[in-house]
């Protein structure tokens, strides 16, 4: 990839946005933005016609975000490299985006985007790209408690709205293990009770909207 000009897809919906990231890009001669889209739908498009080596993607755009243009993206080509810029900067946040599957994530604070460049070169080779405060965000969250296959499940079927008797009869368990399983889960998201342990699944990735019911 050296050896060759970097092809990259600018994608944000803010116009000035846009413009300053492509002069950024383009002061790197290795570098070269072939394309720019405001939205999913024309991302989609020109990542289908133009192929880039890289994509550097915008959380929030209108209609369809960063993250699920992302996911899309990599369904159509799994081998898509996408760096995600965002004026958020949560934990959540981050980790919902490596689930998504970006190799890099920059935020849009001062700082951050001048190593845009170094981003999409070692993007565009086949690594990832944090910062440090990214990147000890990620390894607190890495090295969180992770649920057990039972767990999941049981916070899969409260998510589904079920009672913790439905839950008993679904898994045929007993109520008091249900119940335990749920204490258990709350201790690891840190949530208050079941609907914030639900909130949390869906905050951290652990749960998705398309998960199917048990």
């Amino acid at each position: 990839m050296t050896d060759k000009v970097i092809r990259v897809l600018v994608v944000d919906d803010n116009e000035m946005m846009r413009a300053g990231l492509c002069e950024a890009i383009g002061l790197d001669p290795g570098l070269d933005v072939v394309g720019t889209a405001g939205d999913a739908t024309e991302a989609l498009d020109l990542y289908r016609k133009l192929q880039p080596d890289v994509v550097t993607m915008d959380y929030q755009m209108p209609g369809e975000n960063g993250l699920k243009c992302t996911e899309r993206l990599l369904q159509e080509d799994p081998e898509a490299k996408v760096i995600l810029i965002s004026i958020f900067d949560s934990e959540e946040d981050i980790w919902n985006a490596v689930q998504a599957g970006v190799k890099g994530y920059l935020t849009k604070k001062a700082g951050e985007v001048d190593v845009l460049v170094e981003a999409i070169q070692q993007v565009a080779n086949g690594q990832t790209f944090f910062t440090g405060v990214i990147a000890k965000k990620l390894e607190r969250r890495s090295d969180a408690p992770s649920l057990t296959e039972r767990e999941l499940e049981v916070l899969k079927l409260l998510a589904n709205g079920s009672s913790n008797k439905e839950a008993a009869v679904a898994l045929d368990i007993s109520e008091a293990t249900v119940k335990f399983h749920i204490i258990h889960i709350r201790e690891k998201l840190g949530a208050a009770d079941r609907t914030d342990a639900v909130v949390k699944g869906f905050r951290r990735g652990i749960l998705r909207v398309n998960d199917e019911p048990i």
